[in-house]
């Protein structure tokens, strides 16, 4: 960062620092305001000078404290870090800011670049037309409980940094300038007076209108910019262009359609999901609609208006009689009117129940069904504009509402809906049962229920009744599918994404849900209609390594192959990252997720069939986390060309959309690594050598993590009393519970508080573990082992990428403090003995990175990165003490249990805020 920009980084810091400790004295008095100070300045002297002994006197200093005292430790520095993540963020703007003054060569990681790029590697217009049309990239939202942080809170954030955007760039007048800063000081106090916890689980539908919020304030405005600045860019590299980018990017969710450990989501909440999405888009249509009929005063007798426009408005007046009166002279306008007057119609449409088995003959007249009828009214004005010669008028915000339509529709998001196939296994039985099949499903083989089924696919008749007799759990299976059909028929035949089975272990598991979708008229081969995708999710590490073959044996069979012919030759694929990262360790994980992509890409080749991969991945490096950018050209070459889904999950969403222009370079990285990626140059196959050391080295990781994790007996006593993972069960962060099911297991736990309880302890140890041994383990058999794996580092996007994100999951650890976590333990031989193996394997993994790159220390040629985390400590230890004292307090079962929760809760936050990571 340049020294201006890092010294105004500083002075937001300062200036938001003040406006804190001034309400601290003024709402908590001065004594809370000194006992902050105190502590700070302790944490950073053991920072200056660390030491065991001193961190031990520093908690035992904080457990003097009662537990107002303590939670107004964590209040001050959590508020604190809310307010540094916000200073960055600024920071982050204003330097994009100043790259963009800057308009000489295209800046690093931009569209323009890649373009630039693979302009040199000989890839002409019509090659890179052709592949975008083509080409599709969709980010999902999802409602991973990862977002510590409650709505309010993100609220008041936007605020103040809507308030330094204008003190920074709305060139103020002195009034303007005191209001601004009266606003920053208002939100700042605020924010010291709310609960950052809270008090009640979020409904799945809360979760909803969390993430639509932020759509509709950020990504509808930011999407049209980043197909212009696309467009400008591949006229600037190929000068005779005349581009129009079809809509490929586009964006899912899966908030409301994940119900895979999820019983609260049910098939009506997943209906009146896509009507809270249809609301959003419809009412953002209707302010853009008023807008623009306000521009568009164009009249007679200054424009000829052309036939087309004039017979679109006489076939809307038939349905609308009354909006015409008056507005004879400004057609442009009476248009806005009528397309208003559709809208309204369709809102007032939508908010009625869908119902499966009431086919909807016709919706009401003036209805928008689908994007196509309003994308046809938006058109036949901008036709007419150019027609008339106003090129200005079509090419401003009529072409954005266009493009808005494209994208979004008049369903905002496509929604994806994903069951785990133990539902589907157990329904499957039931239905077939009921229907009188002789055989027993539930105890038959893979390779048995794969032939039952496809035997029952190729006949006609029906196995379920409209009337629906069976058990609730399969009742609400059967109405899940009759749902999804209906409001492809009733509501938006553009609405629904996916449909995904979680735990893919065998080929037969598509076909059940393949027979569910044909009982409910989503799939009808003798019709040639199909309207369902069907996604298997392959996340541990026996499925990722036989996802190839479960592929193939669905492409063998004549009536999926039906399937896919009408869903035009594309199978997705998607590949988890978490759950195998938990079973196997990060280094086998991301390993067999190569393979995995690897073979299956070239399945499809030899079949016919598009693969499509979507990426499960997370936050956290530990759930296949770390930069977008990176992971996408970290992937096996060959695998994206220009296709991917990738979910955005929990905190990352607000880190990566809650501003609109982070919003647009996040999504302008995104679309350069998938363009580099679409198109290789030749220096971008890995050398097979380096494929087998991977093969070596995964394998010597996923060994030693399995023989902590797994096999021995009391890790799982270490990581229940050494971590808060008791703890984050109670944090309302998110409405999926912490367990698939209530047994105590590390198989049962769910990745997200697996990662995020490692985090809060300072181990961070899913980010690494296993990297240390194994590389050693290499080197031990191979004596130039180590120049080969530079030789990797500096020519494998992927290996680097791997490196990189442990490097740095790495240099956020703290063993100082992880051992006072340690000290948590009732067993103090069983803790010293545990922790001893993630210590030794922690300077192992950090000294392997080092010798990799060519470093020193970690993060050696990352200064920004070395210094963001390095300033930050001295600010989280005080909130690890504290969180140390009061699982003590808490666990000895003293009085006053409900505050030391509550506590303990806020100082989760807090850390989470701190570390910049959940899970």
């Amino acid at each position: 960062m340049a020294p201006d920009l890092q010294k105004a980084l500083g002075a937001d810091i300062r200036l938001l620092g003040n406006l804190l400790g001034q309400a601290i004295r003024r709402l908590a008095g001065d004594a809370a305001f000194d006992l902050e100070e105190e502590v700070r300045a302790a944490a950073k002297e053991l920072r200056a000078n660390p030491s065991p002994q001193a961190a031990r006197a520093l908690r035992d200093r904080i457990g003097t404290l009662d537990v107002p005292a303590l939670r107004g430790l964590i209040r001050a520095f959590s508020v604190f870090f809310d307010l540094i993540n916000l200073a960055e963020q600024q920071a982050r703007v204003r330097t994009l800011r100043h790259r963009a003054a800057k308009p000489d060569a295209p800046h690093a990681e931009t569209a323009e670049a890649a373009l630039k790029q693979i302009a040199g590697r000989g890839v002409g217009l019509d090659e890179l037309a052709d592949h975008l049309g083509r080409a599709l990239v969709v980010p999902v939202f999802t409602a991973h409980p990862s977002e510590a942080r409650r709505r309010s809170v993100l609220e008041k954030l936007a605020t103040v940094a809507h308030a330094l955007d204008d003190l920074e760039y709305g060139l103020p007048t002195p009034a303007e300038r005191d209001a601004a800063m009266g606003a920053v000081a208002e939100e700042v106090e605020s924010l010291w007076l709310t609960d950052a916890v809270r008090s009640n689980r979020p409904s799945v539908l809360d979760e909803v209108r969390q993430v639509l919020g932020l759509v509709e304030t950020r990504l509808l405005d930011v999407v049209p910019q980043v197909y212009r600045k696309l467009e400008a860019a591949i006229a600037r590299v190929y000068p005779d262009a005349h581009a129009v980018v079809p809509p490929f990017l586009r964006f899912g969710s899966w908030i409301g359609g994940d119900r895979d450990g999820h019983p609260n989501v049910t098939h009506n909440v997943t209906a009146d999901a896509i009507r809270l999405q249809q609301e959003t888009i419809l009412r953002h249509y209707l302010h853009r609609v008023d807008v623009l009929g306000r521009k568009l005063s164009h009249s007679t007798p200054f424009v000829k208006f052309g036939q087309p426009l004039v017979d679109s408005i006489a076939a809307d007046t038939t349905h609308f009689p009354n909006v015409t009166k008056g507005k004879g002279h400004e057609l442009y306008r009476l248009k806005c009117r009528l397309i208003a007057e559709k809208l309204h119609r369709t809102l007032d449409y939508v908010k009625a129940p869908v119902e499966w088995g009431t086919r909807a003959s016709q919706p009401p007249a003036g209805v928008y069904v689908g994007q196509a009828e309003l994308l046809a009214d938006l058109a036949v004005i901008a036709d007419d504009l150019r027609r008339a010669g106003a090129i200005s008028t079509a090419d401003g915000a009529i072409r954005d509402f266009i493009r808005l339509v494209e994208v979004f529709g008049v369903h905002l998001l496509k929604l994806d809906l994903r069951q785990h196939s133990g539902r589907h296994e157990s329904a499957t039985d039931e239905v077939l049962k009921a229907a009188g099949v002789r055989v027993n499903y539930a105890k038959l083989s893979p390779d048995e229920r794969f032939d039952v089924l496809a035997k029952e696919l190729e006949s006609t008749r029906p196995l379920i009744p409209a009337r629906l007799t069976f058990s609730d759990e399969t009742t609400e299976v059967i109405r899940t599918f009759r749902t999804m059909a209906a409001i492809l028929d009733q509501r938006c035949p553009e609405a629904l994404g996916t449909y995904i089975i979680s735990s893919t272990t065998d080929a037969a598991h598509l076909l059940e849900v393949l027979l569910f979708a044909r009982e409910a008229g989503l799939f009808r081969p003798a019709e040639g209609v199909s309207l369902i995708d069907i996604v298997p999710l392959f996340e541990a590490l026996e499925p990722l390594r036989t996802g190839g073959k479960i592929v193939a044996k669905l492409l063998a069979l004549p009536i999926y192959r039906k399937q896919l012919e009408l869903r035009e030759s594309v199978q997705e694929v998607m590949i988890g990252y978490s759950d195998s990262n938990k079973e196997s360790g990060f280094l086998q994980s991301a390993w067999a997720l190569y393979r995995a992509q690897v073979e299956i890409t070239e399945l499809g080749k030899k079949s016919g069939v598009t693969i499509q991969f979507f990426h499960g991945r997370g936050g956290a490096v530990g759930r296949g986390g770390g930069p977008a950018n990176y992971a996408i050209l970290a992937q096996p070459r060959g695998t994206v060309d220009g296709r991917l889904r990738i979910t955005e999950q929990g905190e990352m969403i607000a880190d990566r959309y809650g501003h609109p222009a982070i919003a647009e370079r996040h999504l302008e990285q995104v679309l350069n690594a998938v363009l580099r990626t679409s198109f290789p140059g030749d220096a971008d196959s890995p050398d097979p050598a380096w494929l087998s050391a991977v093969d070596a080295l995964a394998e010597s990781a996923r060994q030693h993590y399995r023989k902590l994790v797994y096999d021995t007996p009391e890790f799982l006593t270490y990581f229940e009393q050494a971590t808060c993972i008791g703890e984050i069960a109670e944090l309302k962060i998110g409405s999926r519970p912490a367990r698939r099911s209530a047994t105590s297991s590390i198989e049962q736990l769910r990745a997200i508080p697996w990662v995020f309880s490692w985090m809060q302890s300072r181990h961070t140890l899913p980010g690494w573990y296993g990297l240390g041994t194994a590389v050693n383990q290499f080197l031990e058999t191979h004596p130039k082992g180590l120049e080969m794996l530079r030789e990797m580092y500096a020519r494998w996007p992927f290996w680097r990428t791997l490196i990189d994100n442990a490097q740095m999951i790495l240099a956020k650890a703290d063993l100082v403090i992880a051992r006072l976590y340690a000290d948590l333990v009732g067993d103090q031989k069983l803790a010293a003995q545990i922790y001893g193996r993630i210590e030794a394997e922690y300077r192992a993994s950090a000294d392997a990175v080092c010798r990799i790159t060519g470093q020193t220390a970690l993060l050696e040629r990352s200064p920004v990165l070395k210094t963001s985390i390095e300033q930050r400590n001295p600010y989280v230890d005080p909130l690890s003490f504290i969180q140390l004292v009061l699982l003590s307090r808490l666990r000895a079962n003293g009085a006053g249990r409900d505050e030391l929760v509550t506590a303990v809760l806020e100082s989760i936050n807090g850390i989470a805020s701190g570390l910049k990571n959940t899970g």
